[in-house]
Order: C-alpha cells, then structure tokens, then sequence
C-alpha cells in the first residue's frame, strides 16, 4: 500500500479480489497501438471483460525486455507520435469514465527522464495513474524514485526473474508496494511457455519474503496456462499474446478482438 492516507486503488482492488476468493488479470497494452484513437475505447473494453488492473505500455524505440510483438507495438506507436505526455492523456480520458481500476505505467527510464522525474510523477499522480513500472531502474538505483513515487500516492512496482538472488528479492520486497511482478521465464516477453512446476516453487520461494501480492507474467499464451498459474499466484499478466489478438485483423474490429481474448482468460481462471 502506498503510504498516503487512503489505500491505493492497486491495493484496495487485491483486496477485494482475497475477500471475493478470486484472482486478479492485468493485461498490458502499448499506448497508441494499433491505432491512437482506440487506446482509450481499448481499455474500457479489456475492463468490462474482466480485468482487474491495467498495465499500459509506454512506447519506448528500444524495449530491450520486450519480444518482438511489444517490440512491433511500440514501433507502431511510436509511428503515430505517441509519446510519454499522450499515454496520461490517455489515462486522464480514462478516468472521466472509471475511477476504480488501477492503472500501471510500465516502460523504460529514458521518456521519464525526458520529462523530468519530478514532472512526470506529479503529472502521473494528477492524471490517476496508480504505479509505475521502468524496466532499467533496477531496484538498487531506484531508492530516490521509489520515494517520489509513494509520496504522490503511487506504488513501485518491480519485476522479479527465476535468476534474481535472495538479495534482490529482498530488496524488492522493501521498495515495492502495489505489487510485484514476477517474470516467469528467463528472456523476453511472449517466449516459450513456462515450467509450472519451476514458477510455482519460485513464487513460493518470494512469497516468503514479501507480504504483497505476486502477479504472474511472460509466457502466457492460453486460458488453461493463465487458470493453472492463478492456483497458487494473486495475479495473471499477460500482453504479448494479447498484442497479437489485436493485430489479428483489421482495427475496425481490434477492440472487439481484445474483449473476447480477455473474457476468456477471465472465464477459464474464474471457472469453479
């Protein structure tokens, strides 16, 4: 939880997923893909279908983490001009509609520090993004950044790898807040598919370190993979092969495409 006085919305919707005996999906989209003017309708859609939170992607020239279908996504977007200043724009038009679901930035340093770190945390927290997610601030760099975060109210949240040592675990465990990602394959996103048995012992394994919800993600292809990892995890992430769903056919039609896809993994993960 954030340390302002109210709870987060990040944390206030994990809540209600334990009290419900339900597990949380974020699905994660890149800004401006396919097409700017649906980001917004986009993300409505994924929520209506059934999820919790909302990872949105800030396009970036260089997203090393990423597979190659992030990595098309934001070479699109960024096609389009769809820049750092665009994505809370896009959640300032989000939230005049929905003023419940969490939304998490995620992305790289690079647009941050263009901005100016101060500015865009302000921004960010005006606008009602609730955490924010740099894939190259590692969490022993990110001391400073993690503080401006949470004393706008916004949660840090950090990715955790099946290579991250007891210490970065440790250290994780101290900073983040919201939640904590954990990656569930070596590499980039949209890989082979994990070793269940592996990532169950591995979030095992930080869970016991860490009071804050566990998402899942990276390598999440499929309904029965998501409904299996949503056993013994709090949350799903799944993007690349959301990403594909919507390039599938024409932008007419993306939204509609992106709203099935999610519904089913909803309803495989919520199926008794």
């Amino acid at each position: 939880m954030s340390n302002n006085a109210t709870k987060s919305r990040i944390a206030a919707t994990f809540d209600r997923l334990k009290v419900s005996g339900r597990k949380g999906l974020i699905p994660y989209i890149t800004s401006g893909h396919p097409n700017p003017t649906i980001t917004v309708e986009l993300m409505h859609a994924i929520v209506a279908a059934g999820a919790d939170v909302l990872e949105l992607g800030v396009p970036f020239s260089d997203p090393m983490a990423d597979g190659p279908t992030i990595q098309r996504s934001n070479e699109l977007a960024l096609t389009f001009g769809v820049g750092l200043k665009d994505v809370l724009g896009y959640v300032q038009e989000f939230r005049t509609k929905d003023n419940v679901t969490p939304i998490v930035l995620m992305g790289y340093a690079n647009p941050i520090e263009r901005m100016g770190t101060q500015a865009f945390v302000e921004r960010a927290a005006k606008v009602g993004v609730d955490g924010v997610l740099v894939v190259d601030y590692p969490p022993e760099e990110a001391i400073d950044f993690s503080a401006l975060l949470r004393q706008h109210g916004l949660d840090p949240i950090f990715l955790l790898a099946p290579t991250s040592a007891d210490a970065r675990i440790t250290n994780v465990a101290k900073q983040a807040s919201g939640y904590i990602y954990y990656v569930s394959l070596n590499g980039i996103t949209g890989g082979a598919s994990p070793d269940l048995v592996e990532v169950k012992a591995r979030v095992a394994h930080v869970k016991a370190s860490t009071g804050l919800p566990i998402g899942v993600g990276f390598g999440i292809k499929d309904g029965e993979t998501a409904r299996a990892i949503a056993e013994w995890s709090d949350a799903v992430v799944i993007g690349s092969k959301l990403i594909q769903e919507i390039e599938a056919g024409p932008v007419e039609s993306a939204v509609a495409r992106a709203s099935t896809f999610v519904a089913s993994i909803r309803n495989a993960m919520d199926r008794p």
